[in-house]
C-alpha cells in the first residue's frame, strides 16, 4: 500500500504550496512530499544534538507527530505507519519539530523513553558505525564501530518480531 501524499485534501493540516515566497518565508506548513508521498526526517537527541536516525514520514505520520507530540514515521520496509517505540517502549517525545527552507525535509529534536536508545539493532543511534576513508584499492570500504556497546538486547525487546532490515 503506497502512502497518500499530504496536502491534497482540505482535511489535512497542511497548506497548499502557492508561491516560493509562501514556502520559504511564510508562516504555514506546506510540506513537499516526494513522488512516493514521503518526506525525509532527521531525528536528533534534544540534549546532545547527536543524530539518532533518518526516517521518512507520509502525511499521516507528520500529522500524527504534530498532534501527539510523539514521533511517527512511515516504514518503507513494512509499508505501514509506525509510532516509534510502539513495540520497544523507546518512544520519542518531540521537543522541537522543524521544517527546512523549501519544506521538503523534517528535523525532529527528541527525548527518548527507556534506555535512551533509538536503533532497532540495540545501539543508541542508528549511525553506530563510521566509514574508514581512503583508497580502498578495489576492496569494499571498511566500517568501524563508534559505539562500544548496545543500549539494549533487541531479542529481549522485540522477541520474534520480524527484523525491518531488507536485503
Amino acid at each position: 500500500m503506497k502512502p497518500e501524499p499530504a496536502g491534497l485534501t482540505s482535511s489535512t493540516p497542511f497548506a497548499a504550496r502557492t508561491s516560493v515566497e509562501q514556502v520559504e518565508e511564510g508562516l504555514v506548513l506546506a510540506p513537499k512530499f516526494d513522488a512516493d508521498g514521503l518526506i525525509p526526517c532527521v531525528t536528533t537527541d534534544a540534549d546532545t544534538g547527536e543524530v539518532l536516525m533518518l526516517a521518512y514520514m507520509n502525511g499521516d505520520a507528520l500529522e500524527r507527530t504534530i498532534a501527539t507530540g510523539e514521533a511517527h514515521y512511515w516504514s518503507r520496509s513494512r509499508q505501514c505507519l509506525w509510532r516509534k517505540g510502539a513495540t520497544s517502549g523507546l518512544t520519542q517525545e518531540i521537543v522541537e519539530l522543524r521544517i527546512d527552507d523549501d519544506q521538503d525535509a523534517v528535523w525532529l529534536r527528541v527525548r527518548i523513553a527507556g534506555s535512551g536508545a533509538s536503533c532497532h539493532v540495540g545501539y543508541r543511534s542508528c549511525f553506530y558505525r563510521s566509514v574508514v576513508r581512503g583508497d580502498t584499492s578495489g576492496v569494499p570500504a571498511q566500517l568501524v564501530f563508534t559505539e562500544s556497546h548496545k543500549s539494549f538486547d533487541p531479542k529481549q525487546v522485540y522477541g520474534d518480531a520480524p527484523n525491518p532490515t531488507q536485503l
